[in-house]
């Protein structure tokens, strides 16, 4: 959409207006990379994709470097999201659950956040400062629903706990699998197979 002005930076400052327009922001270029994927992104061009300069895309994040760690986390929790109203939904057994997620993950069209996901996390390993924040909650955020969908099941906490962490590392490996070598039938026996073994499913 067309760039209409922004609002000056001061007009904004000191209320809750900035973290509204902030988050505004996140999810719209979440949606642009979702759609578009992270190539050639530069400041500039998602700012006119998204309807704001690129002056205050700094404003809000700081650096590109500091906004792709906001747009991964958002899609990490959007993805925490769509995981837990799968479970509320009455009758679903926690396989199907699971399976749901997995397409939903491995949708090509998203493809392009899982990319920027593993990019950003290599990033922070590496000790880059600015990408560092992506490493909080990057496990204990998940493991919440989690261990509350194992726990509902009537398995133990402590083994729920485990078991969360086992299922969260398998779906991560098997995306950066997808993403290295394209291999979709190959990654998605595997999960069938992790699934029959972690579920006792047939």
């Amino acid at each position: 959409m067309a760039n209409t002005g922004d609002p000056h930076p001061e007009d904004e400052a000191g209320s809750g207006v900035d973290q509204d327009r902030r988050a505004h922001l996140v999810d719209a270029a979440v949606d642009h990379v979702a759609a578009h994927g992270i190539a050639d992104l530069s400041l500039r061009r998602l700012g006119a994709a998204i309807g704001v300069s690129h002056r205050m895309l700094i404003h809000y994040f700081g650096s590109k470097e500091q906004l792709l760690v906001e747009i991964v986390r958002t899609s990490e929790r959007r993805q925490r999201e769509l995981l837990s109203r799968l479970h509320l939904e009455p009758g679903r057994p926690p396989a199907d659950v699971a399976r749901l997620l997995w397409r939903q993950l491995t949708d090509p069209r998203l493809a392009g956040q899982e990319r920027l996901f593993f990019e950003i996390c290599g990033q922070a390993l590496r000790g880059r400062p600015e990408a560092a924040p992506v490493l909080e909650g990057l496990v204990t955020d998940w493991l919440e629903p989690l261990v509350a969908a194992e726990t509902a099941a009537g398995t133990e906490p402590a083994t729920a706990r485990s078991r969360a962490r086992l299922g969260l590392a398998t779906v991560r490996g098997l995306l950066l699998d997808l993403l290295a070598t394209g291999d979709r039938a190959g990654v998605d026996a595997a999960m069938e197979e992790f699934l029959r073994l972690y579920y006792g499913t047939e």
